[in-house]
């Protein structure tokens, strides 16, 4: 599997979208690396996770040719994961010579939601609401939707996704894993684990993630044989809140063995 990740900053983007704090400036000074856009991936160019309002910059800067793309995957409905307003410019008066639908698959308040929004076009499109521990198939993907812990008012998803002989987990936005998800993993393998670490060094597992959290998750699946030394552990999904510019958190996370997604970044799993 080949991943990109698209975006990989928080809610408010890193430097923050309003923000003048001093790590804010110092990033925009830096430029490269330091420059996060909200969090998005794309699995062989087949396979899209989450639908930011950064998703035009993504097209441009990546060269996505996202008319092609036929399968749509939401972690959950939060704002800087979900804007059905611009999904409305694929329909047939927006978008043209694409005969297919994109095949939406999301909670049952990201299905709500794009319905809500999505009412003169409904051809170009389809639904398919998800459930936790449902495994279900994306063209030659197996997906399974997991538990997170971000949001008590929606079921907020992470995922574990195979295809052929490689399996991975799409670990954010989630704070400490619940029950259910770690017993579910519990027999499983990874070739590739992205992990949220939100935090930073700013401690906190509820929600979000911070750096230790990512540490000792990648230590019981260690432990357990879920990953092994080949396997690759990425963290993803930054906040400027952690004043930490890409070389530190570098600094903090390489020497055990966890590297940092960076916008569009790609891993060969």
């Amino acid at each position: 599997m080949k991943v990109q990740l698209l975006g990989t900053a928080a809610a408010e983007g890193y430097p923050a979208i309003f923000c003048k704090c001093d790590a804010c400036m110092r990033a925009r000074k830096l430029g490269g690396k330091d420059i996060r856009s909200r969090t998005s991936a794309i699995i062989d160019d087949e396979l899209k996770i989450d639908f930011p309002p950064d998703t035009f910059h993504h097209v441009l800067t990546n060269n996505l040719d996202l008319g092609s793309i036929q399968h749509l995957l939401f972690t959950h409905s939060h704002h800087d994961h979900f804007d059905p307003y611009d999904l409305t410019m694929r329909s047939p008066v927006f978008a043209h010579e694409i005969d297919y639908p994109l095949n939406i698959y999301g909670n049952d308040v990201v299905i709500y939601k794009c319905k809500e929004v999505i009412q003169f076009s409904k051809e170009a499109f389809r639904f398919s609401r998800i459930a936790p521990f449902i495994t279900f198939a994306i063209g030659n993907f197996q997906v399974t939707p997991l538990l997170a812990d971000h949001d008590k008012d929606e079921t907020c998803f992470i995922f574990y996704i195979e295809k052929g002989n490689k399996s991975m987990l799409y670990g954010h936005d989630t704070g400490w894993f619940p029950a259910q998800t770690w017993a579910w993993l519990e027999d499983k393998k990874l070739d590739f684990v992205l992990l949220d670490c939100t935090h930073g060094l700013i401690p906190g597992r509820r929600n979000h993630l911070d750096i230790d959290a990512v540490k000792e998750i990648k230590d019981i699946f260690s432990a357990k044989g879920i990953i092994d030394d080949t396997s690759k552990v990425i963290a993803t999904h930054f906040s400027h809140n952690t004043k930490l510019s890409h070389a530190e958190l570098i600094s903090l996370l390489r020497p055990f063995g966890i590297d940092v997604g960076y916008d569009g970044m790609i891993v060969n799993v």
